[in-house]
């Protein structure tokens, strides 16, 4: 009986390592391949939450995929376990796989330079998350994350999550909120508001008022127009020019009297040089000469000339 058992035993064999090799085949097959790339391993230390994010999650940069997620822990039970709790930093360590040639230390810490940053992103409303490689124009906002112990693979800086940060600039929002004192500007702005309305109505005293003075500026701007009118703008014109005219004779009157005056005053100042001539000579001819001679006057026709020289 153990004679017809044994081909059996040696059939079913044959059958368990074919279907052994069809299987690792179909891996081979439908696995692309992974087995045989070649990858290195980064890792991550991150300071905010990361639910959402769980081994075998994507890795990729600007949108491509590059690698997976291979681990999720805590600084605390990996690096720092020798330490007090209350000493931890307790980041959270996330270790991926990268498919590629592995980067030298240079050539990361050149990339890190440009601001490469590992963050974590969220696939659509499904809450499924993913790390995102990316260089990050705002990365010197947020330094990398300070530690003291000697990494398993090499750190990429990480960014916090962008829903992390807007709920952290509402909540600083609300903090401020809270501490402004609601009472104190309130009491500004009825301050405020009571000058304004003042400056627009007046106070009824010296201040008439915006509105007043808006009211005055339209009645000059009416009587403007009224002057402007074209009837009375040429009366004005009018009396514009002989105003003018009367001016040009006022001014030529003015300077033909004063050539006279000038004529006079230019023979007096001869007759006093003659004066002072004679004096400076003759001092005695002022006193003991000869009167002037009589001068006639015109009688106009109304006496004889005879008469004249009786």
């Amino acid at each position: 009986m153990s004679n017809n058992s044994n081909p059996n035993y040696f059939r079913l064999g044959v059958f368990v390592l074919a279907a052994i090799g069809v299987l690792v085949a179909v891996i081979l097959i439908f696995g692309s391949g992974k087995f045989f790339k070649k990858s290195f391993y980064l890792e991550t230390y991150i300071k905010q939450s990361v639910t959402g994010l769980d081994p075998g999650a994507a890795v990729r940069f600007r949108g491509v995929k590059i690698g997976q997620v291979t681990t999720i822990g805590l600084t605390g039970d990996s690096y720092e376990k020798k330490l007090p709790f209350d000493q931890r930093k307790q980041y959270v360590v996330v270790r991926m796989k990268i498919f590629g040639e592995e980067l030298t230390e240079e050539q990361l810490a050149h990339f890190v330079k440009e601001n490469l940053r590992a963050r974590v992103k969220s696939m659509g409303i499904t809450g499924v998350n993913y790390i995102e490689f990316d260089f990050v124009s705002s990365a010197a906002e947020y330094p990398p994350l300070p530690y003291n112990w000697e990494p398993e693979y090499p750190v990429l800086p990480s960014m916090p999550n962008q829903a992390d940060e807007i709920i952290s600039g509402i909540q600083k929002f609300i903090a401020s909120a809270n501490e402004m004192n609601i009472d104190n500007t309130q009491k500004k702005l009825d301050q405020v508001l009571i000058s304004l309305n003042k400056m627009m109505v007046g106070d009824g005293k010296d201040n008439e008022g915006f509105i007043r003075s808006v009211k005055d500026l339209n009645v000059l701007l009416a009587r403007i127009t009224r002057v402007t009118d074209k009837d009375q703008l040429n009366i004005l014109m009018r009396e514009l020019v002989a105003a003018m005219t009367s001016l040009q004779q006022t001014v030529t009157s003015i300077q033909g009297n004063t050539a006279l005056t000038v004529e006079n005053l230019k023979q007096t100042s001869e007759n006093l040089n003659e004066l002072s001539r004679i004096a400076s000579q003759s001092p005695a001819s002022l006193i003991w000469g000869e009167p002037p001679p009589k001068i006639a006057l015109p009688m106009n026709g109304t006496q004889n000339p005879s008469g004249a020289q009786k």
